[in-house]
């Protein structure tokens, strides 16, 4: 961010808190504005990266041809509609055709799409779309259960309400028994970590 961008930021921020009936001169407020820009700039991080890139460098090759699922990935995300946030958990299965990916990288794909202004449906389509080109597997499914904080904290307020939204991918969409094996293991409790 050039130090012309830095001031335009910091300043809309001082703009909104006199907006909202504050003073950007207040002890406590004076270093908000570039706290705030460091803050999103972490936040929206993943417009800088490329999920694409990041699954096909950790590919390898497999005979491995049944499920693999990465549960209760903890996601942060912003509502593209309030710029508020979105708080939930993905789940991510897949089932390799010659190649796996490493682990971490599930989750960081996750992170990458989470990072920018979203809607929860698109961003659990971007993750399955992601992960069927990179890996090319049979299958892939992808499910999001997400608290929205612009139902909870402002509109209807219905706290503690939970969306669920599915992007289902080659043999999950396909086959009822592969998808009906997904959706039982995603319900299923954890359990013990080891």
């Amino acid at each position: 961010m050039s130090n012309k961008q830095t001031n335009e930021f910091e300043n809309a921020v001082r703009s909104m808190m006199l907006h909202v009936g504050e003073d950007p001169q207040r002890e406590g407020l004076l270093d908000t504005p570039a706290r705030v820009r460091k803050a999103y700039e972490f936040i929206y991080g993943g417009y800088k990266e490329d999920p694409i890139a990041i699954l096909t460098k950790a590919l390898f090759t497999t005979t491995n041809d049944e499920m693999v699922l990465v549960k209760d990935i903890e996601f942060y995300s912003t509502c593209e509609h309030h710029l508020l946030p979105i708080i939930g958990r993905v789940h991510v299965a897949y089932i390799p055709d010659g190649k796996v990916v490493g682990l971490s990288k599930i989750p960081r794909v996750v992170n990458v799409f989470a990072r920018r202004m979203q809607i929860q449906e698109q961003l659990t389509e971007q993750i399955a779309d992601a992960v069927m080109k990179a890996i090319a597997p049979k299958g892939v499914a992808v499910v999001i259960q997400a608290r929205h904080m612009c139902m909870e904290m402002r509109g209807v307020e219905k706290i503690n309400s939970t969306t669920t939204s599915s992007a289902l991918r080659g043999l999950f969409k396909r086959d009822e028994k592969t998808r009906a094996e997904f959706f039982s293991l995603i319900n299923s409790p954890t359990g013990s970590r080891y």
